[in-house]
């Protein structure tokens, strides 16, 4: 009986390894991805003692919450989500504003400033819709790309549409309002312009917002996967920098 060699071919060898271990990746990817959204981990986790003041931000995507499971001595601060754009209110903001404040939450709210609708317009919808409460916090303008118009105004066109919204926030709560933004955001359309003096609200779920960018901030958006009592699904999580009062 004659002995048969079989040779085996490195080209086939090495593609079978490179395809296992894609798949291993890809696989460790998705299950770090679904722990992420699920909130077992994040990358920022800022110290109670050097960050005391904690805040949360919702919308109607947190659906019905309830505000006596949500733990008061975590949680100092909630800003809601009352208007966007010209004409959209947010369905449940009047009811987390009266739970919110019944439960002894300080309370703010906040607009999404779309990029295709003038800003004067825009600043009649927020106050149409959101009270004038002295003990409110600053009202807050979100100023982002992510969900907002394809088309992106010039920059010219986006400060005096800006303008024209905050100095009508400005006179109707007689306040400044705090710009929520992104880097990407603050470096296309906001660095070096008269909005500088504003306060600001970081978003950095990476890291420490850079002070080299933002030396003065009011409040630093630090996560945005976090499982809070009495909320279900994912919530941001906020800290402040100051007494935003």
């Amino acid at each position: 009986m004659s002995e048969v060699h079989t040779r085996k071919n490195p080209g086939k060898i090495l593609i079978k390894k490179s395809v296992c271990l894609t798949g291993f990746l890809f696989l460790l990817f998705f299950a770090a991805f679904v722990s992420y959204m699920a909130g077992y981990w994040r990358f920022n986790y800022p110290p109670l003692d050097k960050y005391p003041v904690q805040g949360l931000d919702i919308s109607h995507h947190q659906g019905d919450i309830d505000w006596l499971d949500v733990p008061k001595d975590k949680i100092q601060f909630v800003y809601i989500k009352a208007t966007e754009g010209g004409d959209y209110k947010d369905r449940k903001f009047t009811e987390n504003w009266n739970s919110a404040r019944l439960n002894g939450f300080s309370v703010g709210a906040y607009h999404f400033f779309t990029l295709c609708r003038v800003g004067a317009e825009q600043a009649s919808n927020f106050v149409a819709y959101v009270p004038l409460e002295k003990d409110a916090l600053p009202p807050v303008v979100d100023l982002e790309f992510v969900g907002n118009c394809k088309k992106r105004p010039s920059r010219e066109f986006f400060l005096n549409e800006l303008r024209d919204y905050t100095t009508a926030i400005e006179e109707h709560y007689a306040t400044k309002p705090v710009l929520y933004t992104t880097y990407q955001f603050h470096r296309e359309y906001l660095k070096g312009t008269e909005f500088e003096s504003y306060p600001f609200w970081i978003r950095d779920v990476f890291k420490v917002p850079d002070q080299k960018i933002f030396p003065i901030w009011a409040v630093w958006q630090y996560a945005d996967n976090a499982r809070i009592p009495g909320i279900k699904g994912p919530v941001d999580l906020n800290v402040s920098s100051q007494n935003i009062k």
